[in-house]
């Protein structure tokens, strides 16, 4: 009996020890899955941006720094090539966009967080999540048919101008901010909200005073993915801005950005002088999502 006891507890040690090294040998092995999966991820990144900076700089140092940024004259196929009404333009378009969806998006998610009914909320959130997947031509087609006409209406001008544009905009980076701010609301302890109610604050008050500011992280967070898609819209930019490279002087003129440019410009600048060129100003932009990302993680960082 004892020789028996003895086979049965090493042969039970045996096993618990074959599934430890199974359970060593799995950990190892989506350790280095993991290591992979973030490998290539900078990988790409790193790769996208040395061929942007390898392609652009010869291109911008041939045009001139001067002159490729701050010259007033974009017309590609005549070798003029300042895109300082481009950068205007987006910067016009992205503001205007912000105008329009921050506000509507963070009222929105703080109704679907705190103030929505629950029959109410099984249908406002998967129709948040089709608006964030619709195609992005799709939203330009409907600016092109529906917004266009009505702006031509109010402000005359062809309808091809600032506010179609910035409603479009508007529109389109609404599901990204409504989604990342309601989930950064929900994530916040609910006893700061039951705190602050405790200590006679109204549910308005404790909303905007307790839960806002712990939950500023996620905020920014979609305020700057919001302002990424907007300033990186091309397809539906292109259809309702105009595409006509000038600064407006008023609400109803037209105007062409930085990635509507390329995608126009693409159309007979496959090869040559001109392609760089066109590549130069996905560089700029570029750059201007990373200066967008460094100020927001610095404020975010003094926030905290």
């Amino acid at each position: 009996m004892q020789n028996q006891a003895e086979v049965a507890a090493v042969a039970e040690a045996e096993s618990v020890a074959k599934i430890h090294v199974g359970a060593a040998v799995k950990e190892i092995g989506m350790k280095i899955v993991f290591a992979i999966a973030a490998v290539v991820f900078v990988a790409a990144v790193l790769v996208i941006c040395i061929y942007l900076f390898v392609r652009a700089v010869p291109a911008i140092g041939q045009v001139g720094v001067f002159e490729f940024l701050f010259g007033d004259t974009w017309l590609l196929g005549s070798g003029y090539y300042g895109i300082g009404n481009l950068i205007v333009g987006t910067c016009i378009s992205t503001v205007g966009a912000l105008i329009v969806g921050v506000p509507i998006g963070l009222l929105t998610a703080v109704f679907m967080a705190f103030y929505c009914p629950k029959w109410l909320y099984k249908f406002l959130k998967p129709l948040t999540n089709i608006l964030a997947g619709i195609p992005s031509i799709v939203y330009g087609y409907f600016g092109m048919q529906v917004i266009v006409p009505a702006i031509r209406g109010m402000v005359g001008g062809g309808g091809f101008n600032i506010i179609t544009t910035s409603l479009v905009l508007g529109i389109m980076i609404l599901p990204t901010i409504i989604s990342i701010t309601e989930n950064s609301l929900r994530a916040v302890p609910k006893s700061y909200y039951e705190g602050a109610l405790a200590l006679g604050a109204t549910k308005e008050r404790a909303i905007f005073r307790t839960i806002f500011p712990a939950a500023v992280s996620g905020v920014m967070t979609a305020i700057v993915l919001g302002i990424g898609r907007a300033i990186g819209e091309t397809a539906a930019v292109s259809l309702v801005c105009g595409n006509v490279p000038q600064i407006p002087t008023d609400l109803s003129m037209p105007f062409m950005t930085l990635a509507s440019a390329i995608a126009s410009g693409m159309g007979y600048s496959s090869s040559g002088f001109p392609l760089e060129v066109l590549i130069s100003c996905a560089a700029v932009l570029f750059v201007f999502i990373l200066i967008i990302t460094i100020l927001i993680m610095l404020l975010k960082r003094k926030s905290r």
